[in-house]
């Protein structure tokens, strides 16, 4: 069993040709960050964006799916829009600062990962991008949007997995652009001086963030995730 997350950003169309190479280039650097953090042969990660404003992921062991997933949606989240007085877009570019990214995960069997030829082939990858396009063919332009995050796998674990990414879903969908960030690093395994530092803020204010945002409930819900036998 493999995983894969197959993802949109949200209204990307409503972002000026600046911030939309800012959010590629969040998340151009996380895959990277990610390629290197598990690069080991049972931890392969291979990520690639598409047209500019789709993206796909492989990840060899499933239980870091949810993981790279919450770290997709905080490296987008995180970007601050400037401001546009152009009232047609304010919907369409709110709706980009709360939901940032939609992203389904697909657990299941892959035939053909490889990166050099860029092919993904196999159960999983069907799986996340089936769901994707339903979510998006069905809501994208929408003001009202439901859900971002989704699951789909044939695995047991199925509708207990889809269940705890719909609520942090929910969770994050009310985090600020700071607490993103702070969450962002904490996905990252860096500990709360190392996050002021590079953010220049105080010690105290990256807890505030962090509690505001619920961390405690997130890292609760990923140390379950990690260890359910895909």
């Amino acid at each position: 069993m493999n995983a894969t997350i197959s993802g949109d950003i949200i209204a990307s169309t409503s972002l000026n040709e600046t911030e939309l190479r800012l959010v590629i280039s969040e998340i151009t650097d996380l895959f990277n960050i990610l390629s290197e953090k598990y690069n080991q042969a049972d931890e392969f990660f291979w990520g690639r964006l598409i047209k500019g404003d789709y993206v796909e992921c492989y990840i060899r062991e499933p239980k870091l799916s949810l993981r790279v997933a919450l770290l997709l949606k905080t490296a987008v989240k995180k970007t601050v829009l400037q401001s546009n007085k152009n009232t047609a877009q304010k919907k369409k570019r709110d709706l980009f600062q709360k939901y940032a990214i939609r992203l389904a995960i697909g657990i299941g069997s892959m035939r053909t990962v490889d990166s050099t030829r860029g092919i993904l082939d196999g159960e999983a990858i069907y799986l996340s991008g089936r769901k994707l396009d339903n979510k998006r063919s069905s809501n994208k332009e929408k003001i009202v949007i439901k859900n971002t995050m989704f699951f789909e796998s044939a695995d047991t674990n199925s509708e207990y997995c889809a269940v705890l990414v719909e609520l942090l879903d929910v969770l994050l969908r009310n985090i600020t652009a700071r607490q993103a960030e702070v969450m962002y690093y904490k996905l990252l395994s860096f500990n709360e001086l190392q996050i002021a530092n590079k953010m220049g803020i105080k010690q105290a204010t990256v807890n505030q963030h962090s509690t505001a945002a619920g961390w405690n409930a997130i890292e609760h819900t990923l140390n379950y995730f990690e260890q359910i036998p895909f």
